[in-house]
């Protein structure tokens, strides 16, 4: 399983940045996906997720926000990011786990991850 994050640069605040993720392997009808920040000297925190039946959530912080969305025949998932604040600078990574019905919030709960990608807002 690997996972490839790309679309983070820089942005000015108010702006707005769409991440992409593309998923290799044949499970990814059947999975969940997710991002998750990390800012410098902070734990990685969940942003959003997307269950294997469309089913959405969203981090408070993200809500109104950002959208996830799923195209299952491009194996890919993707963050659409507006009203970008500073706070929102970090580095954004995808991850993924099977589709059980559980949780799609738990960090703990994702077992692949992409690099990251860097986004960063300028005040």
């Amino acid at each position: 399983v690997q996972l490839q994050a790309s679309g983070g640069g820089l942005v000015q605040a108010g702006g707005s940045l769409g991440l992409s993720c593309r998923a290799s392997g044949l499970t990814f009808n059947f999975s969940d996906m997710a991002w998750f920040r990390q800012a410098p000297g902070k734990e990685r925190e969940f942003v959003a997720a997307i269950a294997w039946n469309g089913r959405t959530a969203y981090a408070e912080s993200a809500k109104g926000r950002f959208t996830i969305s799923r195209d299952n025949a491009a194996t890919a998932v993707y963050l659409q990011m507006n009203s970008l604040k500073p706070v929102d600078t970090a580095v954004y990574y995808c991850a993924r786990k099977p589709g059980t019905g559980d949780s799609i919030t738990e960090r703990r709960s994702y077992y692949a991850w992409g690099q990251g990608t860097l986004v960063t807002v300028s005040s």
